[in-house]
């Protein structure tokens, strides 16, 4: 039976996101393990209201996960200085499920120097910011340092499939590699 990785990440909202999937896919193939994509499920949302149609493909994750014996999460900043909502859902539910809990960005800096900061230590809104050394929120990075998974950091174009890719492998050899 082969291990089975929930590959979890702003991914599905690129335009390219099936191919990037297969291609996700097709490496853990080549590690003798199989990559779940969450487009994978091809849900039916014939006749679904948006919220529905939410609800549906929240459904469909959750199964996915639920076959999955470890998640590797793209946790490149989406849409502002940290990691895309859903994602840190998943790597918490799957941690919550005593999950092995891997992830890779493509942004190598701590994620107190994504913040802009008005002052040290203080963003515009004068909320304090995270100073850890940690890539994301330390919820995040403790998921996976205390789940026995690894952070690969390593720059990169977000926008790139062969910058995500290139890292994507470089973890899965880790993972193949334990």
């Amino acid at each position: 039976m082969s291990l089975k990785i929930y590959l979890a990440g702003p991914d599905v909202f690129r335009r390219d996101a099936k191919e990037l999937g297969q291609a996700k896919a097709a490496i853990c193939a080549e590690y003798g393990f199989d990559g779940l994509f969450p487009l994978d499920s091809n849900v039916d949302l014939t006749g679904l209201s948006p919220y529905q149609s939410g609800l549906a493909i929240y459904r469909a994750d959750i199964d996915l996960m639920n076959r999955c014996d470890l998640i590797v999460a793209n946790m490149t900043p989406f849409r502002g200085p940290g990691l895309d909502g859903g994602t840190a859902f998943e790597m918490g539910y799957m941690r919550a499920q005593g999950k092995p809990v891997w992830g890779y960005t493509l942004d190598s800096r701590d994620y107190g120097e994504r913040v802009e900061q008005v002052e040290p230590g203080w963003d515009g809104e004068q909320q304090h910011v995270e100073a850890f050394g940690m890539a994301d929120n330390l919820m995040l990075i403790g998921s996976i340092a205390e789940s026995g998974g690894e952070l690969l950091r390593q720059n990169g174009d977000p926008r790139a499939m062969e910058d995500h890719l290139r890292v994507f492998r470089a973890l899965i050899e880790r993972i193949a590699s334990r």
